[in-house]
């Protein structure tokens, strides 16, 4: 990837992620440079002396497994998804395994941004770097989403200029990660940490931000106009509709449903429709799929609105999702300030259950949950989730030191970038595909997926079992790479 570097370095000689205040932080802004908002928070100091053996006991390896965890599901949902409704994506309303991902990879990002800048020498070089890799995220995001890989059983590759996707999960990410990462910059206020109220007094501007994204989401999603509009239907897909161009009735506020809501509305104004993600889960919802939840034909006097584009990581949407970063802060300073697991994982359950409560009363108030949409309702539900997951991992990993059954998971979550576009993106796959027997259907993947399918006389089952063996491979590959000393950062 011409955006990336690959950082070799002897295993043992890195510096431990948590330091106590009587190790002192990492000189000059060596923690600064090495922040990369999906890959595991190390600070290096590759001409610094070993760490002892009770700083390497103080790495927060929880965060490693919660971040492999989270590149493991993603494989997972994304390749069995489709043989398995109940962990694909909700065709529109309701929250699935699947629907977790993204908030887990958000949250992740925010705690790795308070341990990298807990000690900022200068705020506004720190700011320049933070911009640069935020520009470097977003465009190997648009390289991997954008439309020029077309995946697995497509041996094709290119896209045209005129209907790039502007957004995807790395561009959510870097937006995050640049909000996230100006605010624990910026707005922190210089006051010693001595107490749970002089810790409110530290970071409470953050909060303040935070709410303020909240009210310009909420403000746009239920106050902003959607006119009716219309869009091209893809050539594919025109003879299923009586016209190429079809109408889409709206003219109304505060609407929740696919065709009429703001997310779409400015997505649409800013970016064009041709610029946005062309198969939106709302066309396996039972109003445009026959194989509901799945995808599939139209059925009989289906909406107009079923094949229209609608990208998932909008730029409203972008806005809440960026509040799950600033959770995650929130549980990076406790980290940062408060020493005893006992005490952490106190604080850690305090601050998630009340943002799964408040997710679940606003479902009952009428805001429902709907990751397309990132409602404030399903931002506080996987939030909380996000906050109570970590607590676990946190507390069998890193407190009971039960380590070794997650290794293969650490191992992911030490190389995340580089499995996430291998894996997820599907690249290594095409590439393989690319390589077959007479016909293109006869490659190693396809091949590996049929014959697992046929020992277990089930096509679901093995679908299943083929990508439990791909998320095997990967942690093995990252392995290796760990053992090497091998980490791909941008």
């Amino acid at each position: 990837m011409s955006s990336g570097a690959v950082v070799v370095m002897d295993a043992d000689s890195r510096t431990p992620l948590l330091q106590n205040s009587r190790c002192p932080p990492p000189k000059g802004d060596t923690a600064e440079e090495e922040i990369v908002p999906v890959l595991p928070p190390y600070s290096y100091e590759p001409g610094g002396s070993n760490p002892s053996s009770s700083d390497q006991n103080r790495r927060l390896v929880s965060l490693d497994v919660f971040r492999g965890l989270t590149v493991a599901l993603m494989i997972l949902v994304d390749d069995a998804g489709g043989a398995f409704a109940s962990i694909n994506h909700s065709p529109w309303f309701g929250v699935t395994i699947a629907d977790l991902v993204m908030p887990f990879f958000l949250f992740i990002v925010g705690v790795s941004i308070s341990l990298v800048f807990k000690k900022v020498p200068s705020n506004s070089t720190a700011t320049k770097k933070v911009i640069l890799r935020t520009f470097r995220l977003f465009i190997l995001g648009l390289l991997l989403q954008g439309g020029y890989f077309h995946g697995r059983k497509n041996l094709t590759y290119g896209v045209d200029v005129e209907k790039i996707r502007w957004l995807g999960v790395l561009q959510r990410i870097s937006i995050g990660y640049l909000l996230a990462s100006i605010a624990e910059i910026w707005l922190v206020n210089k006051v010693v940490v001595d107490s749970t109220l002089s810790f409110a007094r530290k970071y409470y501007i953050q909060w303040m931000a935070a709410v303020l994204l909240c009210t310009i989401y909420m403000c746009l999603l239920y106050g902003l106009y959607v006119p009716s509009w219309e869009y091209e239907v893809p050539d594919m897909n025109s003879t299923l509709l009586s016209s190429n161009t079809q109408i889409v009735q709206c003219g109304v506020r505060g609407s929740l449903e696919p065709p009429c809501n703001a997310v779409g509305l400015i997505d649409r104004f800013f970016l064009g429709e041709h610029h946005l993600y062309q198969q939106p889960v709302y066309r396996r919802a039972k109003e445009c799929s026959v194989n509901s939840p799945d995808y599939g034909p139209l059925p009989q006097n289906s909406p107009g609105w079923c094949l229209a584009p609608f990208d998932p990581e909008g730029i409203l949407s972008s806005l809440m999702a960026a509040v799950t970063c600033f959770v995650g802060l929130h549980f990076g300073h406790i980290i940062s300030h408060f020493e005893e697991p006992m005490q952490r994982l106190f604080m850690w359950s305090i601050s998630s259950l009340p943002f799964i409560i408040l997710g679940f009363v606003m479902q009952v108030l009428g805001m429902p949950f709907c990751k397309p949409l990132f409602t404030l309702s399903y931002m506080c539900i996987t939030a909380g989730i996000s906050g109570l997951v970590f607590t676990i991992i946190f507390y069998l990993v890193d407190a009971k030191h039960i380590q070794r059954p997650t290794i293969l998971l650490q191992w992911i979550g030490m190389n995340a970038l580089i499995i996430y576009a291998l894996a997820a993106c599907e690249i290594f796959a095409a590439f393989l595909q690319g390589f077959y027997w007479r016909s293109p259907e006869n490659n190693l993947v396809d091949g590996s997926e049929s014959l697992l399918q046929g020992i277990l006389n089930s096509e679901k089952w093995g679908t299943l079992a083929f990508v439990m063996v791909e998320i095997l491979f990967w942690g093995l590959v990252a392995g290796f790479l760990h053992k090497k000393g091998l980490y791909v950062k941008l």
